[in-house]
Formats: C-alpha cells, sequence, structure tokens
C-alpha cells in the first residue's frame, strides 16, 4: 500500500513507523527539513520538504499512486486543504485528517465534509478521543488500560497484579475451573519488559500487566478477582484546563451528575472562559504545582487527581505532589514516550499517551480486512483488533482448536448477536461474528489475512 504522511510530528512519526514496518511504501512531507532528516534517517520511507497543501509536493511524494493520505500536522486548515488537493488532483481513494477545532465538527456544519464539498473520508479529532478514554478509564479505577470494543459490550482491560492478587502464581488453565461462570480471557502479558501472549501453561506473576479481554457486565468482577476493587470516583479534581480537561468536566456534567469536578487551570483568562461554559464544576485559577491551590482544591480528600496539561513533566510532578497529600488515585496524560516507566516508577496509577490513541484510531483504517476497531499496546509493540468475519475468513467453520493460530495471537471474545461468547476449543466462528483479538505487532499482517475480504480494501 502507498501511503502519503503529512506531517513529521509525533504522530506523524508514529504512523510511519508503524506502517513502514509492515513494508507498506510510506512517504512523509513536512516543512521542518529538520524533522525529515530525522525520519529518513531512521525509517524505510521517503520524506520531502515543503508544504503538505502544495499540489507540487505532493506530486512529488506521489500522490498520483498513493492508495491513502494521512494529513497531521499541526494546524486543521492545511489537513483540511492537502485532503482537498488530494481528492480533486490525484483521486486519492482514502482520505484522513486531524482536525482539533471542535468547531468544524458542529452537528449544524455536517455537511461540510461530505462528499459535494470537502472530502476528508475520515475524521480524527484527539482532543475527544483522548477525553473518551479518560472518561472510561475514571469508569473502571482499577485498570491501568480500559479499551472498549463491540458496541461497549466487550472490554479490553490492563490489570496490574500486585502482591494482593489472590490469582498471582496460578496457571492459566487453571482460572476457567475457578470461575466457571466468568466470561474472561487472559490475551497478553507485559513482564517487565517483555510482551508476550500467554499459553495455558504461564502463570501470572506479581508485577505483571495482565491484559483481558471481558463482556461489560463481567468486567469489575475481573478487576475484583485480580484484587481491585477500587470505587468509582465520586470528587475528582482535574489539572489543566485545556481542550481534554473541558472536554472530560463537560461529558462528567452531562453523564455523570454524582461527580463533583474541580479544575485547576493556570491561564485566567482560560480559567474564566471554561467557568463561564460549564455550570456545576469548581474552577481555581492558580498552577497546579502550588502546594497552596491544591489545599484550595482539597486533593487530599479527592478520589482521583487526572494531570491534563501539555507538560508531561508538571503532570507527573502534580501527580507526585497529590499522592502525598493523599490523593487516592491518578491519571497523567503523556506525550513523551520514554516518561511511562518513570510514572510507574514513582507510583501512579495511569497513564494515558495521546499520541497512541491517535495512532490507534487512524490504524483502524489503515488496516486491510473488515476491521471496526484497533488499539496500539505498550508503544506499537501488540495491538487489540476488532474484526468482523465474513464468508471468505479462512476462520469461519472451523473448530478454534483447528486453526493453525500463531503463538503471537489470541482470541479474547466473540460477540454475536447481541451476546459475548468467551472462546473455547470447540467453538466455531460464524460469519458476521466480530472477533476481539491480541496481535503482537509482527503478527498483525496475519490477522488481516484472517480477515482478508476478497481484493476489497477498507
Amino acid at each position: 500500500m502507498k501511503v502519503i504522511i503529512c506531517g513529521a510530528g509525533q504522530v506523524g512519526y508514529g504512523i510511519a513507523k508503524q506502517l513502514a514496518s509492515e513494508q507498506n511504501d510510506v512517504s512523509v512531507i513536512d516543512s521542518s527539513s529538520s524533522l525529515i532528516s530525522a525520519i529518513k534517517e531512521t525509517l524505510d520511507v521517503r520524506g520531502f520538504v515543503g508544504h503538505g497543501a502544495h499540489p507540487d509536493v505532493l506530486s512529488q511524494a506521489g500522490a498520483a499512486e498513493s492508495d491513502m493520505i494521512i494529513a497531521v500536522t499541526h494546524y486543521d486548515e492545511v489537513n483540511m486543504v492537502a485532503c482537498q488537493v488530494a481528492h480533486s488532483l490525484f483521486n486519492v481513494p482514502t482520505k484522513i485528517a486531524r482536525i482539533r477545532a471542535q468547531s468544524y465538527r458542529e452537528p449544524h456544519w455536517q455537511d461540510l465534509f461530505s462528499r459535494d464539498h470537502m472530502p476528508i473520508d475520515v475524521i480524527i479529532s484527539p482532543e475527544q478521543e483522548v477525553g473518551e478514554m479518560v472518561l472510561s478509564r475514571l469508569a473502571l479505577p482499577g485498570a491501568e488500560e480500559t479499551i472498549r470494543f463491540a458496541d461497549n459490550n466487550v472490554v479490553v482491560v490492563g490489570i496490574h497484579c500486585t502482591e494482593q492478587c489472590p490469582v498471582i502464581d496460578t496457571p492459566l488453565r487453571q482460572l476457567s475451573g475457578l470461575f466457571p461462570d466468568l466470561e474472561a480471557v487472559v490475551v497478553g502479558i507485559r513482564r517487565n519488559d517483555n510482551l508476550f501472549v500467554p499459553q495455558s501453561d504461564d502463570q501470572m506473576l506479581e508485577g505483571d500487566v495482565v491484559y483481558l479481554a471481558a463482556s461489560r457486565g463481567q468486567v469489575r468482577r475481573t478487576l475484583g478477582i485480580f484484587g481491585h476493587e477500587e470505587q468509582e470516583a465520586s470528587r475528582l479534581v482535574i489539572a489543566g484546563g485545556g481542550n481534554i480537561g473541558l472536554y472530560v468536566a463537560s461529558a462528567i456534567e452531562k453523564r455523570q451528575s454524582r461527580i463533583r469536578v474541580k479544575i485547576i487551570e493556570s491561564n485566567r483568562t482560560r480559567a474564566i472562559k471554561i467557568a463561564d461554559s460549564l455550570k456545576r464544576t469548581v474552577v481555581l485559577h492558580g498552577s497546579s504545582l502550588d502546594r497552596e491551590i491544591l489545599a484550595e482544591a482539597d486533593v487530599n480528600n479527592a478520589d482521583t487527581l487526572v494531570a491534563l496539561t501539555n507538560d508531561d513533566q508538571a503532570n507527573i510532578l502534580t501527580s507526585v505532589m497529590a499522592m502525598r497529600t493523599g490523593c487516592r488515585r491518578t491519571m497523567t496524560l503523556l506525550n513523551d514516550a520514554s516518561y511511562p516507566a518513570l510514572a510507574r516508577a514513582v507510583g501512579i496509577d495511569a497513564y494515558i499517551n495521546p499520541r497512541s490513541v491517535t495512532i490507534s484510531k487512524i490504524l483502524q483504517h489503515v488496516r486491510r480486512g473488515r476491521i471496526r476497531g484497533v488499539h496500539t499496546i505498550d508503544d506499537g509493540r501488540a495491538e487489540v483488533i476488532e474484526a468482523e468475519a465474513l464468508d471468505t475468513s479462512p476462520l469461519v467453520g472451523q473448530p478454534l482448536r483447528d486453526l493453525n493460530f500463531s503463538d503471537g495471537v489470541r482470541i479474547g471474545a466473540i460477540y454475536r448477536n447481541g451476546e459475548v461468547i468467551r472462546p473455547n476449543g470447540d467453538t466455531r466462528i460464524q460469519a458476521h461474528d466480530r472477533v476481539v483479538l491480541f496481535a503482537l505487532a509482527d503478527r498483525v499482517r496475519e490477522v488481516e489475512q484472517m480477515f482478508r475480504v476478497s481484493l476489497e480494501f477498507f
């Protein structure tokens, strides 16, 4: 597949790295010569210095022969025009644009991105995607990671195994005997720096992060079995009143009226603006690194602090200060891929990487086959995928035990006619089943082939 990526920042680099590793023909455009030099030196891609929306630059990058353009520059308007030019002049089949400004997405302007006006096939809104991820994590506070599939009926959670975990040192094959009615399957384990798909004789050890697929109704019970029975927050402090912080507070006001929210925002003008737009949320002007402001926000009595500023270091320090003053749980936004290990080392309960969230959303539309959802795990070392099985899929009709799965792939759940099925060796996948599975990065292409739909491309 030939792909043009406009923008060589963190998201553009991440997408280029992922696609290049899968032997796709990738061209990257950016106005920064230093970023293009860096990406050409580290990845097997072609780089072009120039404006991503200019026809001559797109032509040099091979737009006429490309299957897809992914526009993820820092400017919404450049991304939009790049997709328009790619469509109008080069007839690029699939166009994906990152658009941050919510004004473009107001319901009464929904025709803007129709094929007759500005034909963008997929719009990625990072603030909205990250905001929803924060809300999902808040709903299941015992999980390090929470990803929802199959219309929210299947949930994949990452759970940290502490010494209090009742099922550590227990072979996986015994879990179904101990909990025969539990609709949950262990699909992956991260142990130290090793991420792997476990076999039935493998055990979970203290310190492991275990990834499980469970039906929505069984998630809280599953967390309890693994020693995590934390209650959902009723008192929440948000450090950072930017687009993500405002989105989370607004959503909570609409959906979770019992949660009391306080926002700390360092910019006075912004603090006044968000205070005017929220009804029940208390907005405090000041720095989240100021002990007096944290005391005024009553962090010591808060159930959860979520650090959502644009500064990773400030987010980590704010979380540490909150923990030391008595806050029960912390969650932090981390853009730099080198910080999660530090966050875990200092005791931060959960973190969210906006780049990973955005890349996951884009990969959903890059994957071949009937792929409905994708989420990257551990900075791209694995993916959780939801795929629909059609009649042409080689998986359909055979017992799972007879299928030739590689060691790096495990099916976690099957969603059929409104029911979540826990797979076993006798299970047969039917056409139109939605299959949620865990795959190591070097096995993703194999998964695409499992769900291939003749020569059709999605």
